[in-house]
């Protein structure tokens, strides 16, 4: 019998949340294993080149990393209940919302897991039993605030300060409203299946923000809908059914995309600007995971935080989404994103673009 798929990660984690996900709700079997100290030594280094969860093996011996790319092998292996929406409009608003979820809605995800003191001691333990199963709760724990103390002293580098907490924490409840009223009329972003908009959006809302325990107790309290649906996404039941007809965007997305985009999206034209400037200095040569920094705006408080090129990676996504749409498709995008704030982001000529080779970046 061919051995299933084996997904290295860990519960905690964002984006093995995503990929643990899309796997259960596309029914593809498939055992996890945690990442642990060892693993990583023995075989996520070893396989990858790379530190980074999740990853996955085939049962033909593949080790594949990255969800993204992840997803997008997986799709041509096992295309019943596809992620990527046929429509125009409901791949764009996939598309995009697969890019705030896994780039942006990271903020909130940590201004909330490092900033409330009532998830300190829950997720030192959850590290420290990742990497050290075998060791006692009261070594975890030690070992885990020292692991933790390297992630939370990235929180203010992401722009997440004493100036923009309030903001993003605004923007979060703002957030949670908007999904309650759409959960509250369908299961799913799109219909009654998911689409690659929603397993980007699990990553921060299932391993963070539905897991940590204040983040947890204020979305079952504010938007029971919400976390019903961070539920019904991480529940081993496969998904089945269909996405809305005739490619219509549920008007309940709007406004959530729109504040999203207006956030997020000039970010991304700054780091394309960026990229285009290293790539004159560095012909040839491996992306750095981090590019320096550069201001970003929320309302009137400008800020800044560190950039990092995989984004626009994936911000190349939505980009060739809608480039390459078709004239009469364009007509219907155009307008589209008009609505929820992307068509400048959108029409813009990005100077370079970024490639993965062997789990790394480079500018083509």
């Amino acid at each position: 019998m061919t051995e299933p798929h084996l997904m290295y990660g860990a519960e905690f984690s964002l984006y093995s949340g995503k990929l643990r996900s899309y796997l259960r709700k596309k029914g593809i079997p498939f055992s996890e294993k945690t990442a642990t100290a060892w693993v990583y030594k023995r075989v996520i280094v070893p396989r990858t080149g790379v530190r980074y969860i999740p990853v996955l093996r085939t049962p033909d011996g593949e080790y594949l990393q990255d969800t993204t790319a992840i997803i997008d092998t997986l799709e041509a292996r096992f295309p019943a209940c596809p992620a990527y929406p046929e429509g125009p409009r409901q791949r764009l608003a996939a598309l995009l919302l697969e890019l705030l979820g896994d780039e942006w809605l990271l903020l909130p995800a940590m201004h909330y897991r490092w900033h409330y003191r009532e998830n300190h001691s829950f997720i030192y333990q959850q590290f420290g039993a990742m990497l050290f199963p075998w060791l006692p709760r009261f070594l975890q724990g030690r070992i885990g605030k020292r692991v933790g103390a390297r992630f939370k002293n990235i929180v203010p580098r992401l722009g997440i300060t004493e100036r923009t907490r309030p903001l993003l924490e605004h923007r979060y409840l703002s957030l949670l409203d908007g999904l309650q009223q759409h959960f509250t009329q369908m299961p799913y972003l799109l219909g009654q299946r998911p689409s690659i908009g929603d397993y980007g959006l699990i990553g921060p809302f299932y391993a963070h923000l539905y897991r940590d325990p204040y983040p947890g107790r204020l979305m079952r309290e504010r938007a029971p809908a919400a976390a019903q649906w961070v539920e019904r996404m991480q529940s081993p039941k496969p998904a089945a059914g269909d996405l809305i007809a005739d490619d219509v965007i549920p008007p309940t997305l709007i406004p959530i995309l729109a504040q999203l985009c207006s956030d997020f999206l000039p970010i991304m034209l700054r780091l394309a600007g960026s990229v285009a400037e290293w790539a004159r200095q560095h012909a040839g040569e491996e992306l750095p995971r981090i590019l320096g920094d550069a201001e970003f705006r929320l309302d009137e408080v400008v800020e800044r935080r560190i950039q990092f090129p995989y984004s626009l990676w994936m911000f190349q996504r939505p980009w060739d989404a809608y480039r390459h749409a078709s004239a009469a498709e364009k007509l219907l995008l155009q307008a589209f994103a008009t609505q929820i704030n992307a068509r400048e982001a959108l029409e813009f000529d990005l100077p370079v673009r970024v490639m993965r080779r062997k789990n790394r970046l480079f500018v083509e």
